[in-house]
């Protein structure tokens, strides 16, 4: 029985082992679209979870009806509750925290850009309870950000337990970015596109079916859960005219300005708290937002209930310029002192106000808007996601599916790009999530050769012809390892391992016979260190790595090769093949 149960994990481990190796290249579609389908029931899991965790506590803790009405709290309760979840917080990341202090989004690009889209379980957790103590506690922040995290973790953990190639774990950290979103708001094609146009930023055939995969999974497992419905209700909107489109350029100019304040405001903030300790930071902000909800609780949590009766025009103008840099002053204060939750949610609050202002201050002046001021406020929260977070094509789809209104596609096709222009041309700002990763002295590089090189894993170039072979053979041991015609022979010494061509070794004992035939006394073995040819100084590299990670390790060594390997048991290692500079510029103009 037992010899039986060796022999079955013998065989799967071999099946895995050949999956990886396949996984390597950038054409593996159906195991690619298997890995996606489960990375999203997973992430979406994790999210429904979250979910409920959440507007769980949060209809115990608030008065009257629906998770978020925290306008509802007496006015000492409004401050109480964010300074409680900030000493959590600050408890939290004190003694859990470990050094990481960036998450959501702009953690998920770290990860991608510097670690191949390795998460740890440590963030995963830190991200979890930290954005569901902050959301609950009424700090001006969103969902979708921990969402795109978690989604993003779940699908980085899941390739590191199989030990997945990196090329394939950085695909995950897609599908489960795409999932994240897709659960959060039901709009699994904003999901999709976010996830390419923002953390992937590649649009290949190999990346679009797995994430489609993953959103659709991840959403279908979401509504059955919560239903299936649009995150707001509007009444149907009528096309924008021409008139009505002069006022859809001023609403994307504005929110190109609105939002390169916010960033601004989120930067300075960010800087001036680095000289703050943690704890404090963390007080402050839930000492800033419960001052702020004094006069303006709508600000506390994510607004989508202000947002849902801005979008039926029920604001003041008054009340709605006050609540956009209310929650612009109080969410870069949360965010820039660290509070682990999400922008999109703010900045969808934001833009919403801007846009229902102008168009409340258009009707004053007696221009005329049709039958309902929805399209404005939509055109306002598309305009400042695309400003905000450099992601145009994003947002024009999160317009679209939030509200099921296909009347907004042209007029958001100009606000989106008016926007996006606006804060990058004329105020000079990047994405917010860049600018976050700039403050905490990293940067953001997705150079077109980097990118195409992270998508192919080095198993799928390596030469596999090659023979194992000690320093000093004889000759009999010499000529059965050019038996199988290698290509490279890998030579073990009791220092470090040598790449040889195999011709040197041809050509040695071809020569080598020459001198036999003359000379009955000759060397029966043969020093492979000392014989004419060329020996290429070698480095190790895992099989999981991509193409990108084998060009960092040529430029920054003095390796001539790298040997692929992996280590099945403690201390010893797999060896799959070796990999040389000119494979890897071959598979890039290939």
């Amino acid at each position: 029985m037992l010899g039986k149960l060796t022999s079955i994990r013998s065989r799967s481990e071999e099946w895995l082992d050949q999956l990886r190796l396949r996984l390597a290249r950038p054409d593996a579609l159906l195991p690619l679209a298997g890995l996606g389908l489960l990375t999203g029931l997973l992430a979406g899991a994790v999210i429904v979870v979250f979910r409920l965790f959440v507007e769980g506590f949060q209809e115990a803790l608030l008065p009257g009806e629906g998770p978020e009405n925290y306008e509802a709290l007496a006015a000492p309760m409004r401050i109480l509750l964010p300074l409680v979840a900030a000493v959590l917080l600050a408890a939290m990341f004190h003694w859990f925290a470990r050094g990481i202090h960036v998450l959501g989004v702009a953690r998920v690009m770290e990860r991608m850009a510097y670690h191949q889209g390795r998460c740890t379980p440590r963030a995963f957790l830190l991200q979890f309870f930290g954005a569901a103590i902050a959301i609950i506690g009424g700090h001006s922040v969103g969902r979708e950000g921990p969402h795109i995290f978690l989604g993003a973790s779940s699908g980085s953990l899941l390739g590191q337990a199989f030990t997945l190639p990196h090329n394939v774990t950085r695909t995950l950290v897609g599908c489960g970015t795409a999932a994240g979103i897709a659960a959060s708001f039901n709009t699994p094609l904003a999901g999709v596109v976010f996830a390419l146009e923002v953390v992937m930023m590649e649009y290949t055939v190999a990346s679009f079916i797995p994430v489609i995969l993953a959103a659709v999974s991840a959403t279908t497992l979401s509504n059955r859960v919560f239903g299936d419905y649009s995150a707001f209700s509007i009444p149907p909107l009528h096309s924008a005219d021409l008139a009505e489109l002069g006022l859809v350029l001023l609403i994307s100019v504005l929110a190109g300005a609105v939002s390169a304040l916010f960033v601004q405001s989120v930067q300075t903030v960010g800087q001036r708290a680095k000289q703050i300790g943690l704890h404090w930071r963390m007080l402050l902000a839930g000492l800033s937002v419960g001052v702020i909800a004094q006069v303006l609780p709508q600000v506390m949590g994510i607004g989508y209930d202000t947002v849902g009766v801005a979008l039926n025009g029920g604001l003041a103008v008054g009340l709605l310029l006050a609540l956009l840099f209310g929650k612009l002053l109080a969410t870069s204060l949360c965010i820039g002192l660290g509070v682990p939750g999400g922008l999109i949610g703010p900045v969808l609050f934001i833009g919403a106000m801007l846009g229902a202002a102008v168009a409340g201050i258009a009707e004053l002046t007696s221009v005329e808007l049709g039958d309902h001021p929805g399209l404005f406020v939509l055109v306002g929260m598309g305009a400042m996601m695309s400003a905000s977070l450099q992601a145009p094509l994003a947002a024009l789809v999160a317009m679209l599916e939030l509200t099921d209104q296909p009347e907004v596609i042209m007029p958001g096709m100009l606000a989106v790009v008016v926007a996006g222009i606006t804060a990058s041309e004329v105020f000079g700002k990047d994405s917010l999530f860049i600018t976050m990763l700039r403050a905490n002295g990293l940067d953001y590089v997705a150079a077109p050769v980097h990118q195409a090189l992270r998508r192919i894993g080095v198993a799928s170039v390596m030469e596999r012809r090659f023979a194992r072979i000690e320093r000093n053979p004889d000759l009999t041991r010499a000529r059965k390892a050019l038996a199988d015609n290698p290509l490279y022979l890998l030579i073990d010494t009791e220092q470090a391992q040598v790449v040889m061509p195999a011709a040197d070794l041809a050509r040695h004992l071809a020569a080598d016979d020459v001198r036999n035939d003359s000379d009955p006394d000759a060397e029966t073995t043969i020093d492979l260190l000392s014989i004419p040819g060329e020996r290429l100084d070698a480095h190790n590299i895992e099989v999981q790595a991509n193409l990108h990670e084998a060009w960092d390790m040529f430029e920054k060594t003095a390796a001539e090769a790298l040997i692929v390997r992996r280590m099945t048991a403690p201390g010893i290692y797999r060896v799959y093949g070796i990999i040389t500079p000119d494979r890897v510029e071959k598979s890039y103009l290939s």
